[in-house]
């Protein structure tokens, strides 16, 4: 037996697709949004017009700083022509490349080789935001990807 293709049959298809596709966009959008981590900075302009001779500053302290994650702990190497300083730590924020959500603040103790927190992180993507003051009043601000280091 053939059924017949009638009007409200081709309806309901454009509607049922279309209603999915509409669905998944607000559901991206709203997503998008909900996620935003916010501005770097308040205004680009202000903040471009500095920015060479504060690069500049950074760079003439010769620091290599790097970060790494064991289970629950959090090292933050920062070097000085091959030996380890330590710098004030002025603000660091432990966190997720794309989400604030699970945003640590890690309350860091230098060991005499790294600066060691305690700290709360599942697999992938970390990113360490510090801002660093050297003794000179310079100060370094770098987002360091974070190393996982199997235990």
């Amino acid at each position: 037996m053939i059924r017949e293709l009638k009007g409200w049959h081709v309806l309901s298809g454009f509607v049922g697709a279309f209603g999915i596709i509409i669905t998944v966009n607000l559901t991206l959008a709203y997503n998008a949004v909900a996620t935003f981590p916010g501005l770097e900075v308040r205004n680009s302009y202000v903040a471009s017009q500095s920015f060479d001779v504060d690069r500049a500053a950074q760079e003439s302290l010769g620091w290599n700083v790097s970060a790494e994650v064991t289970e629950d702990t959090l090292r933050l190497f920062v070097h000085q022509a091959g030996q380890a300083i330590a710098p004030t730590v002025e603000e660091a924020t432990f966190g997720r490349a794309t989400s604030v959500a699970a945003d640590q603040k890690p309350d860091f103790v230098f060991d005499g080789a790294a600066f060691v927190a305690p700290v709360t992180a599942g697999p992938g993507n970390w990113n360490l935001r510090v801002k660093l003051r050297a003794p000179d009043g310079t100060l370094f601000q770098q987002r360091v990807i974070v190393t996982h280091v199997a235990s």
